[in-house]
């Protein structure tokens, strides 16, 4: 029996190219984003995600993240609702939602996003 081989890398250690968010975007900070994608998974994307301190809008797709290590506060801003998220948490986010992302350690998650 074959097997195909897999796509492995060390989560936590993964170095990333951060790029800067658009100025338009960020609210306080100079904050930057990273991100490695896998191979896609029954059409959704698959991939490491990564943003410094700061804070900066977004507005979000369909997404389930894991958080492997940092900690930020997501706030919607439509609601005014917030999560304080931090290393363990699975979050669920719904296409559409306006966001606003407060980082205070480098937030590194797993991401999973339908396209």
């Amino acid at each position: 029996m074959s097997v195909k081989t897999a796509e492995w890398f060390s989560a936590p250690g993964l170095e990333l190219e951060h790029q800067p968010i658009p100025a338009a975007d960020v609210l306080a900070g100079n904050p930057g984003t990273a991100i490695r994608e896998l191979e896609p998974l029954d059409g959704a994307s698959v991939g490491i995600w990564e943003m410094t301190p700061g804070t900066a809008t977004d507005t979000e797709a369909e997404e389930v993240f894991v958080v492997l290590s940092g900690k930020a506060r997501i706030e919607f801003l439509d609601t005014g609702d917030f999560l304080d998220i931090a290393a363990g948490d699975v979050v669920r986010l719904r296409a559409g939602q306006r966001t606003a992302w407060t980082v205070t350690q480098t937030l590194r998650t797993v991401y999973f996003a339908s396209e």
